[in-house]
């Protein structure tokens, strides 16, 4: 058995003093939001390498995935496209991007609308990690003059909302189905004094029933919600297009998806183990679209479009930019688009206040939209 390191030490530590403040347990969702976020030790808090095209050891990176604006710029160019729609039909001039990782989305986002004279006013980064933040600002040094940081909402803002991959690293809650009994799973102390799974009996529950008697694994997100509900009150005018892995309601609590969706990443691999190596891997849940449309609505908001990403690029003209792009790029598409990468199991989702959903159509679901399938 491998030692911890001396990163996961400490957040051990911070994780067993929260559990003894707690009674001895915690809900999954705190112990996952101080795996990630743990100021200086979480693993988007702490310095370690999180973004690229190889693990540790190769090409001199130590990385654990790749997002979609890193395999290719083609990506941020044609989410550029949409961008630069939104912000003319919405009568607004600002971007604001959540979770921006290394800062390439919105090098790619800013360098399209800059080269047609689309330029927004201002570009704001929503991000919560110190160590991304200095690479953000690196990377954008050629677009100082409009970039601003920020690790809050403003009470009032508009413009338009950007978020690739950020829903689903928002804690989740896991419940647990066994034996015909609903338990909340969370984390508590073995004899050895090691963390371990600890169930208690619950009265939550998966927003839909779950048919079938058999043993089931699952997760709600109320977390995501409540941002959606926060999204919804303080974005006065503008759109918000959301990026991520996920389902509508009833692909996610299909009986058959009886292990839940929760998963970790490091070193461009996944495992099942969220209670290991912890500082050092992201943990994940797939994002129940449904659930953010309902709590967008219920906010006062409107969907405006939800279709796969694959389509949502084609719509928003991939094709046509990446005729005139390298091989590289080419053959890196295919991995946005293609249906076993992340074509089919990435969605996009726009919302929209209702004073500003009202009179145009954007462009990523003006073929294929799936609004009636959430």
């Amino acid at each position: 058995m491998t030692e911890p390191s001396s990163l996961t030490s400490a957040l051990l530590q911070r994780v067993r003093e929260a559990m003894a403040e707690a009674g001895g347990w915690l809900p999954f969702d705190r112990f996952m939001a101080m795996a990630l976020y743990e100021p200086g030790l979480g693993y988007y808090a702490n310095r370690t390498p999180k973004f690229g095209h190889w693990p540790a050891g190769v090409a001199g990176q130590g990385s654990d995935f790749v997002t979609a604006p890193e395999l290719t710029p083609l990506f941020g160019q044609t989410l550029a496209a949409q961008t630069a729609q939104a912000l003319s039909a919405t009568g607004t001039d600002e971007v604001w991007e959540f979770g921006a990782g290394t800062g390439a989305l919105a090098l790619q986002v800013l360098d399209a609308l800059t080269a047609q004279g689309q330029a927004p006013r201002r570009y704001t980064i929503v991000d919560l990690s110190g160590s991304l933040r200095e690479r953000q600002q690196a990377t954008l040094v050629a677009h100082a003059g409009v970039l601003h940081w920020a690790d809050a909402l403003p009470e009032r803002f508009e413009g338009v909302v950007l978020g690739n991959e950020v829903l689903d690293a928002m804690p989740v809650h896991l419940l647990a189905r066994i034996s015909g009994t609903w338990f909340e799973r969370g984390v508590a102390l073995d004899a050895a004094g090691e963390l371990a799974w600890a169930d208690r009996p619950t009265a939550l529950r998966p927003p839909v029933a779950v048919e079938g008697v058999h043993d089931y694994l699952t997760e709600i997100h109320p977390q995501v919600e409540a941002f959606v509900k926060t999204l919804a009150d303080r974005l006065q005018r503008g759109a918000a297009f959301l990026l991520d892995y996920g389902f509508p309601e009833a692909e996610y609590y299909h009986p058959q998806r009886h292990m839940g969706t929760l998963i970790c990443h490091r070193g461009h691999r996944t495992d099942h183990h969220p209670l290991t190596d912890l500082g050092h891997k992201d943990i994940t849940a797939h994002v129940n679209f449904t659930g953010v449309a309902l709590a967008a609505q219920d906010a006062g908001m409107q969907v405006l479009g939800y279709t796969s990403q694959a389509r949502f690029l084609f719509n928003c003209g991939l094709l046509e930019l990446a005729a005139s792009a390298s091989v590289r790029d080419n053959a890196m598409m295919q991995k946005l688009v293609n249906e076993h990468e992340m074509g089919e199991l990435f969605k996009v989702l726009a919302l929209a206040p209702a004073a500003s959903a009202m009179g145009w159509e954007p462009l990523g679901f003006a073929h294929g939209d799936r609004t009636h399938r959430l």
